[in-house]
């Protein structure tokens, strides 16, 4: 039997009987990621946890998702850089619509960015309107990221005993005005706040300074753009970001990493022993400047996508441990902001919407450099999920959330951007051709998308352990 994905490509199903709802008692398959290592297996689950991993022809008694023996079963994605932009952008994007675009590309958690929502997670009442907002509409789990700000230190604190996950800063302008950057004096005092109870803070780290002495061409030249954005201004940025580490002892992480100039500067933090770590996105990895059409603002982010040789160095950094993980940053806009100017990407709203189809996209570029899909699955499962504390997600492990995806590389995806599940059909990845599908989608045991259907209603919101 057959039926039609989010994509619009033809999906077989995965087994026999379980559907978008069913609570499972076990998942099976040839080419289950466990430790590490893909093996034959049965995982069997419980009041929505893994209880045991046996053999793949283990008995089992009740629902049982059977994957392809060809198929690749591995924890559900955990992104950790996610803007749902609800309440107050909701025409954006929303919690329904992302959270269906995520089990629809195997994320099972995600964790929502403070911005671009009015009101911002900046205290605690920001905080409870986010909750509120949530509530109900989640197809996947859901945290949250607090957001330090000029005059909020003393929300700092508080937020981090509701349960966010950290602290989202800018070093230069957001883009929207309710969410301001910090400079070098405030971005060190919540430095010092947040290290008091050894907390996180996250920092898109660009730098102001650099940005204002760029060239700005109005228009739609792709090279002009990223002209206006240059190698120098995440540098400068990530070596103010390394020496407040080494200053205050806080936890720092390197949000979306798009110049891989800066790579010796974070491998040498690492060495040094700060708590440094660093993130990049699907979108580096997938697209080069040079093959980027003029006047696309699908294809507009901040910092931008730069040139092949600089894809291909980020894919090293990966290989070397240099880069932690891969998060999505996925960051939609309405169709009239992304295209404002008319073409002109100065003018247009900065963000690429990836969150159906970042896992595939990366796992597709690993598989035609030669990299296995386990590491894939650490770069966006495993390790996102211990950056953030959620111990008990991102891996098949007794205990562990039952959070399964089934990737089938037989089924090809192309990526058509008017059945994708975000809410604004605008995408760089439209048109994309990708070499694998997830097929399935497992949220605490029970199915919540298979075969391009989705179960509403069955993610929680969580807070920090």
């Amino acid at each position: 039997m057959t039926t039609t994905a989010a994509s619009g490509a033809p999906v077989p199903r995965v087994g026999t009987d379980p559907v978008p709802g069913d609570l499972l008692t076990a998942v099976r398959g040839r080419q289950v990621l466990v430790d590490g290592v893909l093996r034959p297996a049965t995982l069997h689950l419980a009041d929505g946890r893994v209880t045991a991993v046996g053999p793949y022809d283990d008995p089992v008694d009740g629902p049982v998702l059977a994957a392809p023996d060809h198929a690749y079963v591995l924890p559900g994605v955990v992104d950790t850089h996610v803007h749902v932009n609800e309440p107050g952008r909701t025409a954006w994007e929303g919690f329904a619509s992302a959270t269906r675009a995520a089990a629809l590309g195997g994320v099972t958690t995600l964790v929502d960015m403070p911005l671009n929502s009015i009101p911002p997670t900046t205290t605690t009442a920001g905080l409870a309107a986010k909750r509120r907002a949530a509530t109900g509409q989640l197809s996947v789990d859901v945290a949250l990221w607090g957001g330090a700000v000029p005059g909020n230190l003393d929300d700092l604190r508080p937020l981090w005993d509701a349960g966010v996950l950290g602290f989202k800063c800018f070093l230069s302008p957001s883009g929207v005005e309710e969410f301001a950057p910090l400079g070098p004096a405030g971005f060190d005092a919540a430095l010092r706040t947040v290290a008091a109870f050894d907390g996180l803070v996250i920092v898109h780290a660009e730098d102001a300074d650099v940005l204002a002495g760029a060239p700005v061409r109005p228009g739609g030249a792709y090279r002009d753009f990223v002209a206006s954005r240059p190698h120098e201004a995440e540098t400068a940025a990530i070596a103010r970001v390394v020496a407040g580490a080494r200053t205050t002892g806080c936890r720092v992480h390197v949000l979306h990493l798009s110049s891989a100039r800066a790579l010796d500067l974070l491998a040498d933090a690492r060495a040094e022993g700060l708590p440094v770590t660093v993130e990049t996105c699907p979108h580096y990895l997938t697209f080069d400047a040079d093959r980027i059409p003029d006047a696309s603002p699908a294809h507009k982010c901040c910092p931008p996508i730069r040139d092949a040789g600089n894809r291909e160095a980020l894919w090293d950094g990966l290989r070397a441990g240099v880069i932690d993980v891969v998060v999505t940053d996925h960051s939609p806009s309405t169709a009239a902001e992304k295209l404002r100017g008319d073409g002109d990407l100065q003018q247009a709203w900065g963000g690429v919407a990836g969150l159906q189809v970042g896992f595939q996209a990366v796992a597709h570029g690993a598989a035609t450099r030669g990299i296995d899909v386990a590491d894939v699955s650490r770069w966006m499962s495993t390790s996102t999920a211990d950056l953030v504390g959620l111990a008990h997600k991102g891996r098949l492990a007794p205990g562990a959330d039952a959070d399964v995806l089934v990737l089938d590389p037989r089924v090809p995806l192309h990526v058509d951007v008017r059945a994708l599940a975000h809410r604004n059909p605008v995408s760089a990845y439209d048109g994309v051709e990708l070499s694998a599908s997830v097929t399935a989608t497992v949220l605490r045991g029970r199915v919540v998308a298979r075969d391009g259907a989705v179960t509403a209603g069955t993610g929680r919101l969580l807070s920090r352990p």
